[in-house]
């Protein structure tokens, strides 16, 4: 007997036996050798010891047998069962992570084993952006197996800074070189997404059914949205009349037959996915090489706070959810900029004429003495 412990025999092995907090833990030395057992034990003692001292929380022999593996299952079960955009950029940051971290006991995962991952990912030419997006899926995967009771504790996960302020614009004149670059059917879903700074995605599942012509307006499906929030777009001006040429180009020719196309954008009836290599051919002919369509999201947001829109209804038509983005985009309002700097010159203009008349009336008051 040792304390609040004992070491007792099963067939050939010695086991241990402890309580903490009134409950009993019983467990394998692993040995048949009764002095490994014992040490075994004191070694067990000491933990609760320091559990009860406050020092260090009691991890149990159930914890030493969980592996990192299993709280990345658990984590991919809650993502699919969020559903919506959550599960796609899960798999795309996991693989990596879980490659590394994966056969791991999640005792042993400590803050300098994270530490090594990421200088080893930094090594390997990855983006901070996205070596965070991979941690936060370890740090995100012990969290929820705390919540769960399964782990006490979570290791310390460093964050890199993101410097990710983003650059890419269209100016006017270079749209239409592009444009005239693209295939037909792609032409004016470029233009779409100018205007409105629309997703490439939700601008690809619009359907008939989402546009209503005698009101002139479009509503996006909160599923079809990233951040699963729908939306209503006005079709005003140039919008309004690229939305005709679509309905006027909705009839598709399949052999003998026609049909009414479901999308508003589409190609030969169905839904536009993946045009990278045809977007960059045509960035290159437009001489306009390494434009991303993601581009046209970040002019739309600064072409409309250029025209004075308020940022909280330009938001509203990018679908954007916080004020953030104009942070990343570096977008600033030019307006007030320019206010700012006339506003700073007249200042400076009226503190010269000050200092002039000060000066004057100084050398005049001085003629004046002398006469």
């Amino acid at each position: 007997m040792h304390g609040q412990g004992r070491v007792f025999r099963r067939g050939r092995r010695w086991w241990i036996s402890y309580c903490l907090r009134g409950q009993e833990y019983r467990e394998s030395s692993g040995s048949e050798d009764r002095r490994e057992a014992e040490r075994f034990l004191r070694k067990r003692l000491r933990e609760v010891a320091a559990d009860q001292l406050g020092a260090r929380q009691f991890i149990g022999p159930e914890q030493e047998r969980i592996l990192v593996s299993e709280l990345f299952q658990a984590l991919r079960q809650h993502y699919e069962l969020q559903g919506g955009k959550g599960a796609a950029q899960f798999r795309s940051h996991l693989r990596a992570i879980e490659d590394s971290f994966g056969q791991r006991r999640v005792v042993d995962v400590t803050a300098e084993d994270v530490d090594r991952y990421i200088l080893q990912r930094l090594e390997a030419g990855r983006k901070p952006a996205t070596i965070n997006r991979e941690t936060q899926l370890l740090g995100q995967a012990f969290k929820l197996a705390m919540e769960r009771g399964r782990v006490s504790s979570c290791p310390r996960i460093r964050r890199l800074p993101e410097r990710n302020a983003r650059q890419g614009y269209f100016e006017h004149a270079e749209l239409e070189p592009v444009v005239r670059e693209l295939p037909a059917y792609l032409r004016d879903f470029t233009r779409f997404a100018y205007l409105t700074g629309w997703r490439k995605g939700e601008i690809a599942s619009l359907t008939w059914s989402d546009i209503d012509r005698g009101g002139r307006v479009a509503h996006l499906k909160p599923e079809a949205s990233k951040n699963e929030r729908g939306r209503t777009l006005s079709l005003e001006g140039d919008l309004w009349e690229l939305i005709e040429r679509c309905w006027a180009a909705r009839r598709v020719k399949a052999g003998k037959t026609t049909f009414l196309a479901e999308y508003v954008f589409h190609c030969d009836g169905r839904m536009i996915r993946e045009f990278r290599k045809s977007w960059r051919n045509a960035c290159r002919e437009a001489g306009v090489p390494g434009k991303l369509f993601h581009d046209l999201r970040r002019t739309a947001v600064r072409n409309m706070v250029r025209a004075g829109v308020p940022e909280t209804v330009a938001m509203a038509v990018s679908g954007h959810r916080t004020r953030s983005v104009f942070d990343r985009y570096d977008i600033t309002n030019e307006r007030d900029l320019r206010d700012a700097m006339r506003r700073m010159q007249n200042y400076l203009r009226g503190q010269n004429s000050d200092n002039f008349r000060t000066i004057h009336e100084k050398m005049g008051h001085g003629e004046a003495a002398t006469h």
